[in-house]
């Protein structure tokens, strides 16, 4: 599966287990101006499940989850809200 989103941050956290993929995630986000689109790259299988949870939360948009599969790791998209 690919995907049309063109992130302007991505953050590697390929390698991490929870909850750090997460938390790379949030660090970043925090930062951000609402409009920021990012790119967690992540080969923990419970990220993409994670984010959605705390995108809920804090009330931004999880905008998609791509596998790559070939690859070994999940890119989750997501937009910061004001």
């Amino acid at each position: 599966m690919t995907t049309d989103i063109t992130p302007d941050v991505t953050v590697d956290s390929r390698g991490a287990t929870c909850p750090g993929p997460l938390m790379d995630l949030i660090g970043k986000v925090r930062k951000a101006d609402p409009g920021t689109v990012f790119e967690l790259q992540t080969t923990d299988s419970s990220s993409s499940h994670d984010v959605s949870e705390w995108v809920d939360k804090a009330g931004h948009e999880l905008l998609g989850v791509v596998e790559h599969g070939d690859e070994g790791y999940w890119s989750v998209f997501v937009e910061t809200t004001a």
